[in-house]
């Protein structure tokens, strides 16, 4: 039997298998590159590089040594501190406290399906992808209700179930950096932002707030639901043809206790709504900044509270309703249960923490930065194509670390710096990384839900495998990027904020 010859494309995804399975954990991976950084600083601070500060006329700044007597002892001093103040640990456990009520108890499952089922038939592919890009805000609830969901809702109307799992598992997935509420997402990349951007410049960075690219990701939701309805209907499912399987299924709606329970929910919602109203609607409000301020305000810097407080009423609420909630016990036991979930981010917290600390002390992110800017000026690399360069180095390292988190941790400091000098600002670099990071989430078999899917898909293709999954993925992967990338070059022509006092330059 003669051995079929892989095509070039089978050819690259194997070797982003191959080479991704070799790279070590993210966590250890964090621990190399803190080591690295000691021993980097300790080679390259005998030269005697320097960097005028940017953002400090006349400072000169030199690599700082970390295997110096000093170094030693910051090392080992700082350690604890390091751990505790990683920017994204603290509100990123904060929101999860609420949002894990939320998906625990069942609301955000019912929500998914509830919307889902409610949709007119005609508009159905684009429900599905709508409700997988806002199951972000419920962390990995998306991936396991909807895929499925979208497939047995194709194939009880007659269509191709793989082509409604994969509209859902695009939107999940692909689009998860788009939402019209701030999520876990907006929190957990924005402190790393905001760290960065403190590098170059403090003052900068203490204006920032989380949800510095809320404008943009409201206008994303729509433009990615369009563009994800119309690859399914136009490419997706042409291309898979009509369904032959034998498999029937029968949508079962919401029990009349979930209904009740939304019910519930929905009305706590507005109360805490209208509750939070007063804080920060009337012109006295305790929540408002100076001269009654929104942008600059107490409200903006409490944005991760906030969140989790909206998210943890209406769970609650529903949890009780439903009877999954019947006392106090109930609830720790759901709180707890949410932080163990996170056991595995608090350990990355730890080396991500020293990785970050110990670029920043050694001072290498910011020569980088000044060095980096220097030469994308050179080359006269500025503008729409650098916006796109990194659009692309980005989307290309997503298919090798799946983690967005991870990844932005040891871009940030690097990218943000550079792209400051340029004159560009850390929202809009932000902006761009999410685009890139989402996109290509489909098509890279390291991502972690990946044997997930694949697993929902074989109940309908038993011959479905990574290859077969990524071919009918690569048109969603490729469409988004393209169209996403897009708006972000049309949003910096215009020159509009990203979000709340977020401009696409900086201005130092």
């Amino acid at each position: 039997m003669v051995k079929q010859k892989k095509g070039l494309f089978q050819r690259f995804l194997d070797m982003i298998e191959t080479l991704g399975n070799k790279l070590p954990h993210p966590i250890t991976l964090f621990a190399i590159l803190a080591l690295l950084v000691v021993l980097l600083s300790a080679l390259l601070s005998p030269l005697g590089i320097s960097v005028e500060h940017p953002g400090k006329e006349g400072e000169m700044v030199e690599i700082n040594n970390l295997l110096s007597s000093e170094g030693i002892q910051y090392i080992f001093t700082s350690m604890t501190d390091n751990f505790i103040g990683f920017a994204p640990l603290g509100v990123v456990l904060v929101t999860m406290l609420g949002i894990g009520v939320a998906e625990r108890t069942g609301l955000i499952s019912a929500l998914l399906r509830g919307f889902v089922l409610s949709v007119p038939k005609r508009f159905i592919t684009a429900g599905l992808v709508f409700a997988g890009i806002m199951s972000s805000v419920a962390s990995d609830a998306g991936y396991v209700v909807l895929p499925p969901l979208g497939a047995l809702i194709f194939v009880a109307l007659g269509r191709h179930p793989l082509a409604g799992l994969a509209a859902a598992f695009a939107g999940v997935s692909a689009g998860f950096s788009a939402n019209l509420f701030l999520s876990a997402t907006d929190a957990l990349l924005g402190e790393l932002t905001i760290a960065a951007a403190s590098i170059i410049d403090p003052a900068y960075a203490e204006g920032m707030n989380i949800a510095m690219n809320y404008y943009f990701i409201i206008v994303s939701v729509f433009i990615l639901t369009f563009i994800g309805a119309w690859v399914t209907e136009r490419v997706v499912e042409p291309r898979l043809g009509k369904y032959k399987g034998d498999q029937k299924e029968e949508l079962e709606g919401l029990q009349p206790i979930e209904k009740k329970g939304l019910v519930w929910a929905t009305l706590s919602l507005i109360v805490a709504l209208i509750i939070m109203s007063f804080l920060i609607v009337p012109e006295n409000a305790p929540m408002r900044g100076d001269n009654g301020e929104i942008i600059q305000s107490p409200f903006m810097s409490s944005l991760v509270p906030i969140i989790a407080i909206l998210f943890f009423v209406p769970g609650l609420v529903y949890g009780k309703i439903t009877k999954v909630i019947r006392n106090d016990k109930d609830v720790a036991t759901q709180l707890s249960d949410t932080m163990a979930s996170m056991g595995m981010f608090i350990v990355l917290a730890f080396t991500a923490g020293q990785f970050v600390a110990f670029f920043n002390e050694s001072h290498m992110g910011l020569v980088l930065g000044v060095y980096g800017a220097e030469f994308l000026d050179s080359i006269n690399l500025s503008g729409i194509p650098l916006i796109l360069a990194f659009v692309v180095i980005t989307a290309f390292i997503n298919l090798f670390i799946g983690s967005a988190s991870a990844k932005w941790a040891m871009m940030a400091p690097i990218f943000v710096p550079i792209m400051m000098q340029l004159g560009y600002s850390p929202e809009l670099t932000q902006m761009a990384y999410r685009v890139a990071d989402s996109t290509t989430n489909i098509i890279t078999p390291l991502m972690t839900y990946f044997a997930i899917i694949i697993a929902f898909a074989q109940k309908y293709d038993k011959k479905m495998g990574i290859g077969t999954l990524i071919s009918v993925m690569l048109p969603y992967s490729l469409y988004f990027l393209i169209g996403w990338t897009i708006v972000l070059i049309v949003w910096m022509l215009f020159g509009i904020d990203l979000g709340p006092g977020s401009p696409i330059l900086y201005n130092s």
